[in-house]
């Protein structure tokens, strides 16, 4: 006898089964002795089935020996194999089936019918099993079959015409009582019952065993499972949701989606858990658990009016909020409520801050205040803290999500473009930004990291702001005073807030502003070798000392330089700058802003001498009073050569203002051109160097003026860059397209933009299709 292979008696009554067919070639019987008759041969093989019967029912103690099963293979292989009339093959692979029906008949479906509930799937897992050992002996009896006339024959394998006998005779008879005793445990657990999870595995897996693909599971079981979930969480939440608060109910749902969740882990299969626990499908038959409790009810819960996500939001509700992320998440546009009520939440708190700002500047106490420094104070840094709280929610409690991301940004979008008391969101961040970097401002008791923090906010909140442009202008006119009068706090902040508008916003935002911290930077250097020149040139100068800032054109602001007289005592400093200048390069022209520049000068008084910082136009004033004690508006005006609104600010500031260097009559609080001025030999002040601050007043129109101008430039660039790319456009897809390109720095007006096709359509830069006029053609 060939080699063989002992099976575990733990699962078997007994085996031994050939390793390969090659082995029990020899093992042919009666090879030439007489042939084995179809009947004679079946009732040897009825004998073993008996028996195989007796030890699967337990009615039999024993097992196969060794010789009784190869006796058993042998003959099916001889029957098999006998000369034709005498080769039975077909007719043995047909009472193999018989058997196997047979046996269901008489014994499988008997023992089910008189059977019921948890007693009924018991007996239904012990028969599915038995039949599963019956089917693997009587297919290793008949393993020849299988080997050779199956395949040549093209049918079932002995293991699936038994899968299909059972599927016939008895699952097709007992799915329905099966499907509802499995459905009535899972019931019972979800009411808090102890139920045999095992039982419940072991009955689901014959239905996932029956068929491939799961066919019989997800029709049989699954979809009437699914559609009982639905009821019975639909009753489920209208039970709670009156009842309960928005976090009780919440709770509850998390406690039943961790129950579904460990069922499935369980004793359903895998392919169950997004059907019964994941986002619901709108397309799909299938309903699911998160569907029931949350989703159907998910504006009532939201909005539910002392417990609702505005009370979760106003409190900072940490674990409430998070619970809230993790269960409307796991559903498709589950979130999307949520977001609703997120976004209007914080535009309502953003406009409470902007009304919060118009009433303080409209109230009486601050009538002689800077009204754009109450609103620093009382919007923009609020406006940063509300940034800060909600980022926070969004990063810690929603998982960094995008949509709450967009919902920030458009609700920021709202509040952060209005004007509060007339003036822009932009000018007063940019205010801001000024108050921080600028010496005595808001940046004194704040340490270097706590301003970069600070800078990194108002970045973040520029990117809110529609008009980013007109931030950049007001910036760029701020930068321009702090630098040349000296007010920054250094240059490194600067530096690092120009760096971070660039990384956010693109190096054309920041371009001038860094060629002016460039300047300044270079202004310093070049001024170290003027004093140098003048060390050198001692026999030849002996004058005023002189500093002078040199600005490269197109950089800085645009400043009026009017025909200035100067005074006999700068023009020799004037002229040795230019002088070592010259000297330095020939290819650049100097212009001088007297408008820009600052002096130191003496003050003789009576009671003592006064050191005094003026303007260039204010120390020219005073220069005239040397040689004539009383001058008349219109004479300090012929003298100065400057235009009336000039004089007429810096003449009140040497009369009118704290400190009256000046006497004027009449003496009134303002200036007019029959006025006529004295020099006050008794003026005094405590202090013995003073500044005489000029009233600054920032051309708010020009500035607009400016970036309007920019911006028909930029429009212009854009869709010529465009055109050229795309060379044939329509109208409608170029203006979509300029929108978006654009969108990045400011908000285009869509009629301004179409006036700037038609002019460059009359600049020929662009033409009109021949054949469809709203078709433009990019002119090479």
């Amino acid at each position: 006898m060939g080699r063989s292979r002992v099976f575990s008696k733990q699962r078997f009554p007994v085996g031994i089964v050939p390793s390969s067919y090659s082995k029990y070639k020899k093992l042919k019987m009666n090879s030439s002795d007489k042939m084995i008759e179809l009947e004679e041969g079946w009732k040897v093989m009825v004998a073993g089935i008996t028996k195989l019967e007796l030890i699967i029912e337990g009615q039999f103690v024993g097992k196969f020996s060794s010789e009784e099963y190869m006796n058993l293979y042998t003959l099916v292989y001889n029957m098999s194999t006998q000369k034709p009339p005498h080769d039975y093959a077909a007719q043995l692979y047909e009472r193999f089936n018989d058997s196997i029906r047979d046996y269901i008949t008489r014994m499988v479906l008997p023992s089910l019918r008189e059977k019921h509930d948890v007693f009924f799937l018991r007996d239904l897992v012990t028969r599915w099993s038995n039949h599963n050992i019956m089917v693997r002996w009587l297919s290793r009896f008949f393993f020849y079959l299988d080997r050779f006339f199956t395949a040549r024959r093209g049918l079932p394998v002995l293991s699936e015409v038994g899968r299909t006998c059972f599927l016939d005779l008895v699952y097709n008879e007992i799915k329905d009582r099966a499907k509802d005793a499995i459905i009535d445990l899972i019931d019972q657990e979800r009411q808090g019952e102890q139920i045999d999870r095992a039982l419940v595995k072991k009955t689901l897996s014959m239905f996932i065993d029956l068929k491939v693909e799961l066919e019989l599971y997800v029709n049989d079981f699954e979809a009437p499972m699914l559609r009982n979930t639905t009821t019975y969480y639909a009753r489920k939440a209208s039970n709670h949701i009156l009842m309960d608060s928005f976090p009780d109910y919440m709770l509850m749902a998390e406690e039943c989606w961790n129950s579904e969740k460990d069922r499935v882990s369980h004793y359903l299969h895998s392919s169950s858990e997004p059907k019964l626990l994941e986002s619901y499908s709108p397309w799909s038959s299938e309903q699911k658990t998160q569907h029931e409790l949350l989703f159907l009810n998910a504006d009532q819960l939201l909005q539910k009016e002392h417990s609702g996500l505005r009370l979760l939001l106003r409190d900072g509700q940490v674990e409430h909020l998070s619970r809230m992320y993790r269960l409307f998440s796991r559903i498709t546009k589950g979130l999307d409520p949520a977001v609703v009520i997120f976004k209007e939440y914080v535009t309502a708190d953003g406009m409470a801050l902007v009304k919060e700002a118009e009433e303080l500047a409209s109230h009486k106490k601050v009538e002689n205040k800077d009204i754009v420094g109450l609103q620093e104070q009382v919007f923009i840094t609020k406006v940063i803290e509300l940034h800060g709280k909600y980022l926070s929610y969004i990063n810690d409690f929603f998982m960094g999500d995008i949509i709450f991301h967009k919902a920030l940004k458009e609700a920021f979008e709202v509040f952060c473009n209005k004007e509060v008391a007339g003036i822009s969101s932009a000018e007063i961040l940019a205010t801001v930004c000024d108050h921080l970097l600028k010496k005595g401002g808001g940046s004194g008791k704040l340490s270097d990291e706590a301003i970069e923090e600070t800078l990194e906010k108002i970045v973040s909140l520029l990117a809110y702001f529609h008009d980013k442009d007109v931030f950049a202008e007001f910036s760029r006119k701020k930068l321009a005073r702090r630098l040349l009068s000296d007010r920054s706090i250094n240059d490194e902040h600067e530096m690092s807030l120009l760096s971070k508008l660039k990384q956010q916003f693109g190096g054309q935002f920041t371009s001038k502003m860094e060629g002016m911290v460039t300047d300044m930077i270079l202004a310093r250097d070049k001024q170290a070798e003027f004093e140098n020149y003048l060390s050198d040139n001692t026999q030849k100068y002996q004058g005023t000392d002189i500093s002078v800032t040199v600005l490269t054109t197109g950089f800085w602001p645009t400043y009026k330089f009017p025909d200035f007289n100067v005074p006999s005592e700068l023009i020799d400093c004037m002229n040795i700058f230019s002088k070592f200048y010259g000297s330095k390069t020939s290819h650049r022209r100097l212009t001088w802003i007297f408008s820009l520049g600052t002096c130191n000068v003496i003050g003789r008084f009576d009671p003592r001498s006064t050191e005094m910082q003026l303007s260039t136009y204010q120390a020219a004033t005073l220069l005239l009073f040397n040689k004539s004690r009383r001058l008349s508006f219109s004479d300090i005006m012929s003298h100065l050569n400057l235009p009336v609104e000039e004089v007429t600010k810096m003449l009140h500031s040497l009369s009118c203002s704290k400190y009256k260097i000046l006497i004027k009559e009449p003496s009134t609080k303002t200036i007019s051109q029959t006025d006529v001025f004295e020099f006050n030999s008794k003026f005094t002040d405590k202090m013995k160097r003073i500044k005489v601050p000029l009233p600054h007043v920032e051309d708010k129109k020009k500035v607009i003026e400016d970036v309007d101008k920019d911006r028909r430039y930029t429009v212009d660039a854009a869709l010529v860059r465009i055109m050229k790319t795309r060379k044939i456009l329509g109208h409608q897809e170029l203006v979509i397209e300029c929108v978006q390109m654009l969108n990045k720095m400011f908000k285009p007006d869509i009629k301004v933009i179409k006036k700037r096709i038609e002019d460059l359509i009359q600049r020929e830069f662009l033409e009109r299709d021949k054949e469809n006029s709203t078709t433009y053609r990019y002119v090479a």
